[in-house]
């Protein structure tokens, strides 16, 4: 027997008398595979964890939840800064909003060689696209990289040695030309005492803590470093720059943050 599915009750449509508008409905913390750029291989497989949220004006009582996902299904083979526009677009079109946020993050890999013997392994970093879409397309980009630093004050006190330790610079950059991730991750690695690697040999270990040893940073070092670099690329509108360090001699961690707007 054929059920009639049109005549089936919408309610999210029927009117609501309480006259508020609200900011931001949809879905949030949906984990999904996609496919993201990758400067040196094209296209890089990942699991994104995602946010989609349209406005919902003060006469409608709700919102279709499901259309966020059919969405999400079809543009899912190719989710990057190129594809953000048609992305929102679609979502305001297709929930009648005037406003539509995206926001996506998801663990991003790049094959790095140990600096003396090659010796090749990926490395983790914590990525994420942000748009919003109203009027105009408004458009961040996130990385999180990992780090070691040097403490110059150990150094400098010390009869022998210094005290290290791992760090984690957050940069989200407003653009209004397309970046590559990889772009910022290089300028966040260049500026600290060190990178960190996935593999190492024991002429690796000695270069990197040599390497560390001479170029010793505070976490307001680092933060200031980066902050001069990212000022130079000129699709870079705004950014903030965070970074923590995970002290190995003191139990809490230190912190640095600012931002700029061009």
């Amino acid at each position: 027997m054929k059920k009639d599915f049109d005549n089936l009750a919408d309610i999210q449509n029927l009117p609501d008398d309480r006259a508020i508008p609200l900011k931001r409905v949809g879905i949030k913390n949906i984990n999904y595979p996609i496919v993201v750029l990758d400067r040196e291989k094209g296209r890089q497989h990942t699991i994104a964890t995602i946010n989609m949220f349209v406005n919902l004006p003060q006469q409608f009582k709700g919102t279709h939840m499901s259309r966020f996902v059919e969405i999400l299904n079809e543009y899912r083979s190719e989710i990057n800064v190129r594809t953000f526009f048609n992305i929102l677009s679609t979502m305001k079109k297709r929930l009648e909003a005037q406003e539509a946020h995206l926001e996506i993050e998801f663990p991003y890999f790049l094959e790095k060689s140990a600096p003396v013997t090659g010796t090749r392994g990926l490395v983790e970093y914590g990525c994420g696209l942000y748009g919003t879409f109203d009027e105009k397309l408004k458009m961040s980009i996130m990385a999180k990289v990992p780090v070691t630093t040097v403490c110059p004050c150990s150094k400098e006190i010390s009869d022998y040695g210094a005290h290290n330790q791992r760090g984690m610079v957050k940069v989200i950059c407003e653009f209004n030309e397309f970046i590559w991730l990889e772009d910022i991750i290089e300028i966040v690695e260049q500026n600290s005492s060190s990178p960190v690697f996935s593999v190492l040999k024991r002429p690796d270990e000695k270069y990197v803590t040599e390497r560390g040893y001479e170029h010793p940073l505070f976490v307001e070092d680092l933060v200031r470093d980066i902050y001069q670099d990212l000022k130079k690329i000129p699709e870079i509108t705004s950014f903030s720059v965070e970074a923590e360090n995970f002290e190995s001699i003191h139990n809490h961690s230190a912190y640095a943050y600012t931002s700029w707007r061009r």
